[in-house]
């Protein structure tokens, strides 16, 4: 008896790798499934530093450490050819974008093709990683752009006056409260912080100009805060084509040279647990976890 279960289960692994061999030899020319993989790797939330993931009290963060560190897993897997950056955020600090972006300019030079494809809204820092890839798609609909910088300070001292709540605040030099939500900022103080809202504003206007090949200045005509559709994006040159994300992907293997029959994987995957949270709704742009973020 054991040995006729043995000759079953001898047949059945038999006829398994046979059927995978004839599956191989009559696959049908342009379908070879080794001509290479398209990655995707999701840009999803406030754009920020610090455990990616979604909040029971916010929206998702997208964290630039974890999309990194997946661009950097495309660039040594030899298999990848071609990323597609599928994004969708409001935008959140400068420094977190110049990392992801950092991470493309990586991924480019190991030889991958890299393109963005802008979902609901790809706004802000999302634009700044945006512009950094060879190609974006975009939906029509989409909502993008938005570049440039803001900064928040909160001056709460009437209201803590109300309340009887008194500061005092000993520290080792004028400015080193600066922002203290206990006091007004003085003039020096406004130019001091005008001063860094400027200079990340140009980090930012070089950083598209340089991306889209386009001049300074007619970046810098757009880059007055405002939004646009994924349309106009076009026809102003921040976007280069229009269409799906499946269409983001199939221009990502075209540009890689890939045959048909390419692969598709995603990096990155969100657990399940997050999934069902999504429907959650999210918060980013209207309670801001940053002091200062771009908008």
């Amino acid at each position: 008896m054991v040995i006729k279960r043995r000759l079953v289960t001898l047949l059945i692994g038999a006829m398994i790798i046979v059927s995978l061999v004839l599956a191989g030899l009559l696959q049908p020319p342009g379908a070879d499934i080794s001509s290479g993989t398209v990655a995707i790797v999701p840009v999803e939330g406030t754009i920020a530093g610090g455990n990616s993931g979604r909040s029971l009290f916010g929206g998702l963060l997208a964290d630039s450490g974890a999309v990194v560190k997946q661009l950097q897993t495309a660039a040594q897997d030899a298999d990848i050819k071609a990323v597609v950056l599928r994004i969708n955020s409001p935008g959140g600090t400068a420094a977190a974008a110049q990392e992801m972006a950092a991470g493309i300019a990586y991924l480019q030079k190991a030889g991958k093709v890299v393109a963005a494809s802008l979902g609901d809204v790809a706004a802000s820092g999302g634009y700044w990683v945006a512009s950094a890839c060879d190609r974006i798609v975009a939906n029509p609909a989409t909502i993008t752009g938005s570049i440039g910088v803001l900064m928040e300070v909160s001056e709460l001292t009437e209201l803590y006056e109300q309340l009887g709540i008194k500061f005092e605040t000993i520290k080792s030099g004028p400015h080193k409260d600066m922002g203290s939500p206990t006091r007004p900022l003085t003039d020096q103080e406004r130019r001091i912080l005008q001063g860094m809202v400027d200079d990340i504003y140009l980090q930012f206007l070089e950083a598209v100009a340089a991306g889209r090949a386009l001049p300074l200045a007619q970046v810098q005509d757009l880059a007055d805060g405002r939004t646009f559709t994924g349309r106009q994006a076009h026809q102003l040159g921040l976007v280069d084509d229009l269409g799906t994300f499946t269409d983001a992907i199939e221009t990502a293997a075209s540009l890689a040279g890939l045959a048909d029959g390419y692969q598709v994987r995603e990096l990155g995957r969100r657990p399940w647990w997050d999934a069902l949270l999504a429907g959650m709704p999210a918060v980013d742009l209207l309670l801001p976890t940053e002091s200062w973020r771009m908008r």
